[in-house]
Order: structure tokens, then C-alpha cells, then sequence
């Protein structure tokens, strides 16, 4: 499918949230900004889609358990299906909390404004990060944006510093945490079955546990995360759960250990079945992993769904209750069209322009395959599950992309013994070379038989050196993609934030 192509399909999905939201204004005098919002929310949802879903599906693509048509596939029926089954109702106008409601002195269209402006802010810088295959995160730049049109509105006064500094912690902690989880599961794959030499037996007795504490870890993350919007509809028909507004921790660790139970009885017989007919090899024992990464796709794309697609219709849904009820709310009711704007606009951005970002993910960081994709998936929900319990702010595509970093180094790690064979060896090599170069130079024109020998040895012992030289520096982590990556993490807060305060005054000069 050519890029044009592609951009004019995606043009066409924009267009018809534009034309829905007209119909609904009526003779609204400034019902032509809600048509503006939506198109921004169209364009916003689609860039969403192809960068921050990648995180998804990424890993398991990379592995090769899935194609990246079927991980596009997957994604975009559980992406909508989480956006539209178990997405919020009402959300927060002013995002995340991040300036005061006095920004905007009471005046909805100043509002109306600002969060336009976030929409559209947030899109370009996601959409440019896109091209520049850089996964960032989206929440951070729709944060950005609502930052920019904040402060273009009421100045610098109106920044909430306290809820700022926490976002910047996030780009520390995120990565960190998922690294680190992931080169644990990463190693103990390594020491308790690769390490063996009977690895047969020993991935029948612990790839159903492994198997087991990611189910675990899903289930209580998706009843974090992508059920806390419908809880209560959930206990109105299950009468004996708590009546919490959203579920508590102890509630989603005991559906998560009842998950993890389940999943080793389901598990542990398969397994045992299916290495009967496999070699002692890691290329085999890999397959035994490529079902839950399947799994793990699925549930972490229904989960975004749920949990993130207020970062596409937020401030859509802000904007069309201010033009409304002409006033600023704290809260927003979600119309059912707004959010199939941002379920919807997800999965065609994730199928129109999503296989470039997963591509990056999934193989362009650090070679996976499906134990080190299967490292990966498990401490993106282990993450969240733990950062949830300590309040700590985190970024799911911080996170993914930190655990694929970790566990490249760990690799590294691993194999440093190998390294130093390899610098010791390019330290004789070299050595030789200048004894070549030596015994050139101090070779005279008397001997031409001699002198082109030594020619030719000299240009052999080069490419030797060359090769060595090359394989140091082939390191099991891109060290290119982790500068651009953080670079683009660093920059998305105040890039959205400046291009934002820009687009508001261009709105609000347009308006008068």
C-alpha cells in the first residue's frame, strides 16, 4: 500500500469525525471548533495508533510469533474492542492535572482553544517521532500539549510543578523498572533451562510457572487497568466483589493468583505433551513460548485500549462538553462517538502507519526471540502492577522499550567473557600488523619478490584486523537507536508544549 495511499485513507477517517461532529452542532455559533477538535481527535487517535501500539506487538513480532499482519490484526480488534468495552466514561478536562483550572479564567472558548490545540500539538510531535522511528510516549505528549495551551493561556503560573516533576521521574523509573525486570526473567530463563544440559526436562517443569506468573501478572493488570472504568458495572452483576469504586489491589492480585492457578493447570500438560516431540535445542524450546506471546498481545492491546484512549478523545470530549454547556468542567462525559473516534482511529492508524514503529521495537533495538520477547511482555505487566502499588508515574512505552533495552544488555553482559576473547585477539592481530608494516618499511627496492609479499600480507592482516574491529562494535544493543530514543523522551514534553502554545495563538487570532 503506497504512502499516499495510506495518507488519503487516513485523511478520509479524519474528515468523517469531522463531518459527525457538525451534524451535531447544529446552529451552534462555535460549532465549527468542535469540528476543528475532531479532526484533531482523528488525527491524534491514528498517530497513537502507529506509535504507541508497536510496544504491543512489537516484541512478538520481532520473535517471529507473529507476522506483522496478524500482530496488526490482533491489535486493532482488542485495541477498539478495550476503547469501546471498557473504556472511561468521564474524564479529566484538564489532563493529568498538570496547570490550574484558572488558566483559562472561565472562559470556555479560551478552553476550547487550548485543548484543540493539545490535540493537534500532540498528533505532529507523535506523527514526526513516528518518522523518525522513535517510540515515545503518548500520554507525555498530550501532557505536553495541554502544558503549551495552558501556559499560552494563563502564563507560567498556572503549571502545576509538583505533578511536572513526577512525569520528568517517569523517564528515569519507567525504563529502569522495565529493564530490569526483564533481564531477571531473561536470566532465570537462562540459568534454569538454556544452562542445562538437559533443557528438555527442565522447560517441562518451569516453562508452565513462567507461563503462569505472566498470566498472573496480565490478569491483575488488566483488572488495574482495563476494567477500572466499568468496576462498577462489573460488581452490579458479579454482587460477592467488593463495591469499590475501581478495583483495589488486593482485589486484582486475587483474580490474578486465581488467573495464575488456572493457567498452570491448563498449562503444565501441554507442555509436558509438546517436548516429547522436541529437540534439546533453544531454537525448539523457543516455540514453547510463542502461544502466550500471542496472549500477551492481545491483552496488552486490550488494556491500552481501555486505558489510554482518553490521551486521543480527552480533549475532544473536553472540548465538545465546554461548547456545550458553555463552561469549563473539571469532568467530561465521553458521547459514545467520541470515543469511537479514538477506538476506531487507533486501529487505522496502527493498520495504516504501525508496522514501521513495530518493526523498530520489535527488531531494531536488540535481536529477540521468543524467550527474550517473552522477558519483555512479562515485566510490562509486572511494572505496571508494581508501579500502580507504589503511585509511582510510568510510561507503557517507556517501560516496553526499557525492558527490550534490558534485556539486550543483559546479553552483553552475558557475554562479555567473549568480548575480552575478542579484544585480546585484536591486540595480537594489531600487533602482527605492525610488525607487517615494520618489515616493510625497513625492506629495500633490492628485493621486489620480498617487498610485494610483504605488500600482500599487509593488506591480508588488515582485513583481519577489520573483521575484529567490526564485531566489538556489532554490540548486542543499537547504541544509535538508545540516544535517539531517549533523546525523543527527553524532548516530547516541552516539543508538544511549544508547538501547542503556537497553535493556540494561531486558533484564537483566527477567532477574532
Amino acid at each position: 500500500m503506497g504512502n499516499i495511499f495510506k495518507v488519503i485513507l487516513g485523511a478520509i477517517f479524519a474528515i468523517a469525525a469531522a463531518y459527525y461532529a457538525n451534524t451535531l452542532m447544529g446552529n451552534n455559533p462555535n460549532g465549527t471548533f468542535l469540528v476543528i477538535a475532531a479532526l484533531f481527535g482523528a488525527y491524534m487517535a491514528m498517530n497513537i495508533g502507529a506509535n504507541d501500539v508497536a510496544n504491543n506487538v512489537g516484541p512478538a513480532v520481532g520473535a517471529g510469533a507473529l507476522t506483522i499482519g496478524g500482530a496488526v490484526v490482533i491489535a486493532s480488534i482488542f485495541e477498539a474492542s478495550g476503547s469501546l468495552i471498557a473504556g472511561a466514561d468521564v474524564v479529566g478536562t484538564i489532563k493529568k492535572g498538570i496547570i490550574a483550572p484558572t488558566a483559562f479564567g472561565g472562559d470556555p472558548m479560551v478552553f476550547v482553544y487550548a485543548m484543540s490545540a493539545a490535540l493537534l500539538a500532540a498528533a505532529l510531535w507523535l506523527n514526526l517521532a513516528t518518522w523518525l522511528k522513535a517510540p515515545v510516549s503518548t500520554t507525555h505528549s498530550i501532557v505536553g500539549g495541554v502544558l503549551g495551551g495552558g501556559v499560552a493561556a494563563g502564563g507560567m503560573a498556572v503549571i502545576a510543578w509538583g505533578t511536572m516533576g513526577k512525569i520528568v521521574a517517569s523517564w528515569i523509573i519507567s525504563p529502569l523498572l522495565g529493564g530490569m525486570i526483564a533481564a531477571f526473567f531473561l536470566y532465570i530463563i537462562k540459568t534454569t533451562i538454556i544452562g542445562k544440559d538437559d533443557k528438555i526436562s527442565a522447560a517441562k517443569k518451569i516453562v508452565p510457572i513462567l507461563v503462569s506468573i505472566m498470566s498472573a501478572a496480565f490478569v491483575t493488570y488488566i483488572t488495574l487497568k482495563g476494567l477500572k472504568h466499568v468496576w462498577q458495572d462489573v460488581t452490579n452483576v458479579i454482587s460477592f466483589l467488593p463495591h469499590t469504586k475501581k478495583p483495589t489491589m488486593g482485589t486484582a492480585l486475587v483474580f490474578g493468583l486465581v488467573g495464575g492457578i488456572i493457567t498452570y493447570l491448563i498449562v503444565k500438560p501441554r507442555v509436558a505433551s509438546k517436548v516429547t516431540n522436541l529437540t534439546n535445542s533453544r531454537k525448539d524450546l523457543n516455540t514453547l513460548f510463542t502461544i502466550p506471546l500471542i496472549f500477551a498481545a492481545a491483552l496488552l492491546s486490550f488494556a491500552h485500549g481501555a486505558n489510554d484512549v482518553a490521551n486521543a478523545v480527552g480533549p475532544l470530549a473536553a472540548v465538545n462538553d465546554a461548547l456545550t454547556h458553555l463552561a469549563v468542567s473539571k469532568k467530561a462525559a465521553i458521547p459514545f462517538w467520541v470515543m469511537a473516534v479514538g477506538g476506531l482511529g487507533i486501529a487505522v492508524g496502527l493498520t495504516l502507519f504501525g508496522p514501521r514503529l513495530i518493526k523498530t521495537v520489535g527488531s531494531e533495538i536488540t535481536e529477540l526471540d521468543q524467550m527474550r520477547a517473552f522477558s519483555v511482555m512479562i515485566a510490562a505487566a509486572i511494572t505496571v502492577v508494581i508501579a500502580s502499588q507504589l503511585g509511582l508515574p510510568v510510561s507503557s512505552t517507556h517501560i516496553a522499550v526499557g525492558a527490550v533495552f534490558g534485556v539486550g544488555f543483559l546479553r552483553e553482559w552475558l557475554d562479555s567473557k567473549n568480548m575480552k576473547e575478542k579484544q585480546q585477539s585484536l591486540y595480537t592481530e594489531v600487533e602482527k600488523l605492525k610488525e607487517i608494516k615494520t618489515a616493510l618499511k625497513n625492506c629495500t627496492n633490492e628485493d621486489p619478490a620480498k617487498k610485494l609479499d610483504l605488500i600482500n600480507k599487509e593488506k591480508a592482516q588488515k582485513k583481519v584486523v577489520k573483521k575484529i574491529k567490526k564485531t566489538l562494535r556489532e554490540n548486542y544493543v543499537k547504541r544509535g537507536m538508545i540516544k535517539k530514543i531517549v533523546a525523543a523522551w527527553v524532548i516530547t514534553v516541552p516539543a508538544a508544549a511549544a508547538v501547542s502554545a503556537i497553535i493556540f495563538f494561531v486558533l484564537k487570532g483566527l477567532a477574532a
